[in-house]
């Protein structure tokens, strides 16, 4: 409604930029989200599925008319129990269309509801006829089972021929319409710091082309902020911290960047690269920074205690769902399927959001017995819901669905470390992990032992990290073995329960939770 305060955005600017997306986001004719929706079918699928629908169709007819006959049979029975000058009204009353039955007919039919018959209650006259009727319905279902699934994605779209005009309103007030302004993008991103406009309507295009003329703007190489705010998120993600540390604001009211002119550089090799983000990845992974060691020199943290040269690599914790994906993975439980419907959450029998069911095997014979589960997707599948956050998600910092999140906060907190002890989906995935272990390594303890730590850690253990894994299991098995089994009931595996223990404590540690 007014010039910005802070940054050089003028009151025009803003309605330039709504006018690019005004044909799609046309607020006089809104467009809800299911008609929003378009069918990813393609020609193949739709002859496919009108030869299903032809075949059910037919199928549905013959249904049709087999009940049509069952009706009757059964009313014509049922008749039979009413004098012979009786029937020929109480059938004409039954055959009577509803809107059109007379209030003597109706009334029969409520004195004896016995000739009230429908599809619903046929088997209470005639059980047979309802069986042959649900063979239909059988194979109508194994029909439309071999239709394709229709799946759809919701898009910006324009409707075609209507472009509605973009006005300034004063103040901000839609009742108070002032001049007409054209699509455009802001001032001051304009090489002069002048207004930006592009066409109105474009004619390669069956649309505007307002969009794509903004994003080949964007993308162009001469936009000041595109290049430099995308590669200041990529370093975020890498390093834990933005050359920025406000990724989300570069004006006035942001932080200024550490290294200026390392942005510029890396920003300029972007667009040189022509925008492949596997190659800034690269450049930034093989640099001396991001090769650092994490540990601390005295000398250099006095002159740079906030470690803002990157003198050494900054120790970044693993963000929630990457956690919750490695542990699937060590334990061989991780569904790398692409695509497909989200996995819903659910309320565990301890008021824990959780995700879906997760079973543990009792003794699976293969590492892939232990596969599949729709619960062990990769976390970038889950549902999202912002009244039923995941509570092992929550308790790492995931993002909360109320406000935008730029950059998430990294908490240690007592929480997190009571999830990886009590967790039923860590108790769960540790026993996956024990087995995959004895799988792969079989009965040895020290070969279990080193296995563990590989799939954990990626390296065998250290000496005194394998004493320390035995001394655990030994005292756990001497533990478990004072109570003895219940009445009837087998042996417990000892060796099998030390083992996911131990496998529990090598997931809880930092050095799982951790990047150095």
């Amino acid at each position: 409604c007014h010039d910005h305060r802070y940054d050089p955005i003028l009151h025009t600017d803003y309605y330039r930029l709504r006018a690019v997306f005004e044909p799609a986001y046309n607020w006089k004719a809104w467009r809800s989200r299911p008609e929003r929706l378009i069918s990813l079918y393609t020609d193949a699928d739709r002859a496919k599925a009108q030869e299903v629908n032809t075949q059910v169709a037919v199928v549905a007819q013959e249904r049709e008319q087999k009940q049509s006959e069952f009706m009757a049979a059964a009313l014509e029975k049922e008749l039979e129990k009413f004098p012979a000058e009786q029937r020929d009204a109480l059938r004409a009353a039954y055959q009577a269309p509803d809107d059109k039955r007379a209030p003597e007919q109706q009334k029969l039919l409520d004195d004896n509801p016995s000739l009230k018959i429908t599809p619903g209650v046929l088997y209470q006259y005639n059980q047979a006829a309802a069986d042959e009727l649900k063979k239909f319905d059988a194979r109508i279902g194994e029909l439309q089972a071999q239709k394709p699934v229709e799946d759809f994605i919701q898009a910006l779209t324009e409707v075609p021929g209507q472009v509605p005009p973009t006005f300034l309103f004063h103040r901000g007030d839609h009742r108070q319409p002032q001049q007409e302004l054209p699509p455009g993008g802001l001032a001051v991103c304009s090489p002069s710091e002048a207004p930006l406009d592009f066409a109105a309507d474009a004619e390669a295009v069956p649309t505007t082309g307002r969009r794509l003329a903004y994003a080949r703007w964007l993308t162009s190489g001469q936009h000041p902020l595109v290049a430099r705010v995308l590669v200041n998120r990529v370093w975020m993600h890498h390093f834990g911290q933005g050359i920025v540390g406000t990724p989300s604001d570069f004006g006035q009211m942001g932080q200024r960047p550490t290294h200026p002119e390392l942005l510029d550089y890396l920003a300029s090799e972007l667009v040189a690269g022509g925008w492949r983000l596997k190659r800034l990845h690269k450049l930034m992974m093989t640099s001396v920074a991001y090769r650092q060691s994490s540990q601390i020199d005295e000398a250099k943290s006095a002159l740079d205690p906030d470690n803002h040269l990157l003198w050494r690599y900054p120790v970044r914790r693993l963000e929630a769902e990457m956690i919750r994906d490695r542990v699937l993975a060590v334990s061989g439980a991780l569904d790398r399927a692409m695509f497909g419907a989200s996995v819903p959450v659910t309320q565990d029998n301890v008021g824990q959001i959780a995700v879906g069911p997760s079973p543990v095997p009792d003794a699976p014979t293969t590492v892939d017995a232990l596969l599949g589960d729709a619960a062990s997707r990769r976390s970038v599948y889950l549902q999202v819901r912002r009244s039923q956050p995941v509570a092992m998600l929550r308790a790492f910092d995931a993002p909360v669905m109320e406000t935008n999140c730029d950059r998430r906060p990294s908490s240690t907190v007592s929480p997190q470390s009571l999830v990886m002890m009590n967790s039923a989906f860590l108790v769960a995935e540790s026993r996956r992990f024990a087995w995959r272990v004895r799988l792969e390594s079989g009965a040895d303890r020290a070969a279990q032992i080193d296995r563990a730590w590989q799939l954990a850690y990626c390296r065998p253990p250290a000496e005194h990290e394998r004493k320390l894994a035995d001394d655990l299991m030994t005292h756990q098995i001497e533990e478990l073995a004072k109570t003895p089994p219940a009445e009837g009931q087998p042996a417990p595996d000892h060796a099998l329960t030390a083992l996911a223990s131990l496998c529990q404590v090598l997931m809880s540690a930092n050095e799982f939770l951790y990047v150095e």
